[in-house]
This record gives structure tokens, C-alpha cells and sequence, in this order.
């Protein structure tokens, strides 16, 4: 089966292109020529949605990440692409029929939403929609130009039959499955760097060889009970940014040459960071930085499209922590003008 992109489809005259079974000198040359717009970046206002005062989900940065990355000249309006709901459908290739049902008619049970963290409205229902379908669109984007990021994403602890930890639907496995079902492509790397170990996920495909999960996560933390991914790395408490950077090294370029992935999906929480009140890791805003820079030059060197989401992080100082956020964004920006050159 080849799979087609309409971007390299006029590159190479009508051909089906099969860009990650080329050459590492073949799919550079893609990525070349196929990064000639600016990153693409995707947002939806409805990515917020209200919750009770005092909640301590920080939904707001959500829209101050978009703002921000606005007024730092980081993004223009013209690089915001917005997403679409999906049908159920969709949603379905991951989840059992009867939670999706409940969850989006408000009739889920008590207990379940108490698992999940959040309480139900029909705001959040919407939210939680439009921002898995903005994980399906950066991935979309990503095929076509290389590199996308959204603004929001990294659902992980969604399990098929129930949500967890601020999770309600998994929007790294719902992008998976469908784009392997519309033919997009066939072999998914999931690279979840959250300081929490992305446990919905590692579920959803553990019998599944066309999705590597890959976590890399703080060892003593949220879920108690660890699941089993493809390769898990659990990290001591505490390790700093310089050690952090040589254990993922160790790693990724490896998951790269031998998975051969189609598609990066990049989880970039910034919960790793030392002031983060969920997290107990130490990475400065400095290592952050680094760590997008060195997953993504990783990916974009070989030839292999990456979408990135933003992922977990929890702190009062919101402004501190949508900045964070942005060293994404900030990244990604610098990986796509180095890699269009």
C-alpha cells in the first residue's frame, strides 16, 4: 500500500510518495522543500472552558500560551490553524462506543468523573473534542510541512473505557488510528517526554506493532500503578537538566533509526521542570529548551515529521508556566528556519 501525501504528490510529478521508506539524503531533500511556509501552529479559542474557582487545572493557559506567542513575535495570526470536530466515530477507533456516549451526554457516573478530575459541563465537553481534533490536525500538518505544533494535547492517561488524571480522551492514540486508517500513515512513534508515564497510551497499544510508545518519566510520581510501553525509562527524582539530556540521547536517535517511524508524535509537557508542583524533576527553562531542540533536530534530521503537543504542566505562577510551555513553540520555530535553509 503506498501512502500519499498531496505535498510530495506535486513535488514528484504525480508519484506516490513514500517518504520515510527513502534514504536519509531522499527525505532531507523532502523536508526541504516541503518546509517553505512558516511553522504551523493550531488553536481554538474553545481550548478553555470554565471550571470551578479554585480548580486546580490551570485551563487558562490554554489561550495565554496563543497570546503569548503572539505578542513575543514567536507566531503570527497567519501560522494559527484551526481544528474541526471530529465525528464519534473517530473517537471510537480509540475508546469503548459507551464512554465516549456517556462522557458527551453528560450522563457519565459521579465516580468515573472523579477519576478523571474534571467536572463534566457541556463546555468542557466541546473543549475536550476540539482539542483532540487540534491533535489530529497538527498531525496532518506535520505529514504535509514537516513540522506542526498544537497549543494544547497529550491526553495520555485516557485509557479506552475511562478517563484519569485530567485525561478524558487520548488524542496521541485517537491520531494514531486514524490516521493509519485513512492511510496516511503506517508506522507511529510516540515519544512522550511528560514527567508522568503516559499509561493510557502504553494500553491502547500493547498489542498493537504499529505504534511504539516511548516514555520517559519520573519514577516516583502519578500513576501509581506503571504500565507497560515499549521502552520505558523511569527517571530518580530530582535529575537535572545535563543528565536528563545524555539518558534521552541513549535513546532516541536509536527509536529513530530502528522504528523508522512515519510519524513523530511529541509529547512536550513541561511538568519535567524543578518548579513545576506535579512534577519532581529538575530541568531549568535552559534544559527545556534544549530538550525540544534535541528531539526535534533528532526527528527533523532524519527525515521524520513530528507534531508536537504541549502536555502536562501545573503551577501557580501561570505566566511562569505558559512561558515554559512556549520554549516549544519557541524551538520549533528555530528547528523549521534551520531545517528550510
Amino acid at each position: 500500500m503506498q501512502l500519499r501525501c498531496q505535498y510530495c504528490l506535486e513535488i514528484f510529478g504525480g508519484k506516490a510518495c513514500l517518504t520515510p521508506r527513502f534514504s536519509i539524503k531522499s527525505r532531507r531533500i523532502i523536508l526541504d522543500r516541503i518546509l517553505s511556509v512558516d511553522l504551523p501552529i493550531v488553536y481554538h479559542e474553545n481550548y478553555i472552558a470554565p471550571l470551578p474557582s479554585g480548580h486546580r487545572f490551570p485551563m487558562a493557559k490554554f489561550r495565554m500560551l496563543q497570546e503569548m506567542l503572539l505578542a513575543d513575535g514567536v507566531a503570527s495570526p497567519a501560522q494559527l490553524r484551526t481544528p474541526e470536530l471530529l465525528p464519534q466515530s473517530s473517537i471510537e477507533l480509540v475508546h469503548d462506543r459507551d464512554y465516549v456516549r456517556a462522557y458527551c451526554d453528560g450522563t457519565l457516573d459521579v465516580k468515573a468523573q472523579r477519576r478523571i478530575g474534571l467536572p463534566w459541563s457541556p463546555a468542557l465537553a466541546h473543549r475536550t473534542c476540539i482539542a483532540l481534533a487540534g491533535t489530529v490536525l497538527t498531525a496532518k500538518l506535520a505529514l504535509e510541512c514537516g513540522l506542526a505544533c498544537n497549543t494544547a494535547g497529550g491526553t495520555h492517561h485516557a485509557f479506552p473505557s475511562f478517563g484519569s488524571g485530567f485525561c478524558i480522551f487520548n488524542d496521541l492514540a485517537i491520531a494514531s488510528r486514524l490516521l493509519q486508517k485513512i492511510g496516511l500513515v503506517r508506522k507511529v512513534l510516540i515519544v512522550d517526554l511528560d514527567v508522568h508515564q503516559g499509561d493510557g497510551t502504553a494500553v491502547i497499544f500493547q498489542n498493537d506493532s504499529s505504534v511504539f510508545t516511548f516514555s520517559m518519566h519520573c519514577e516516583v510520581n502519578f500513576p501509581g500503578t506503571k504500565q507497560n510501553s515499549d521502552l520505558d525509562v523511569a527517571l530518580p527524582v530530582g535529575m537535572e537538566d545535563d543528565e536528563y539530556l545524555q539518558t534521552l540521547d541513549k535513546y532516541l536517535p536509536d527509536l529513530l533509526s530502528n522504528v523508522k517511524p512515519d510519524l513523530v508524535l511529541y509529547d512536550a509537557g513541561a511538568d519535567t521542570h524543578f518548579g513545576d508542583k506535579l512534577g519532581k524533576l529538575a530541568l531549568t527553562d535552559t534544559g527545556l529548551f534544549r530538550r525540544e531542540m534535541q528531539v526535534l533536530t533528532a526527528c527533523l534530521a532524519g527525515g521524520y515529521p513530528v507534531a508536537c503537543v504541549i502536555g502536562g504542566g501545573y503551577c501557580d505562577d501561570l505566566n511562569g508556566l505558559v512561558y515554559r510551555h512556549s520554549l516549544l513553540h519557541r524551538a520549533a520555530s528555530q528547528a523549521y528556519r534551520q531545517y528550510r535553509l
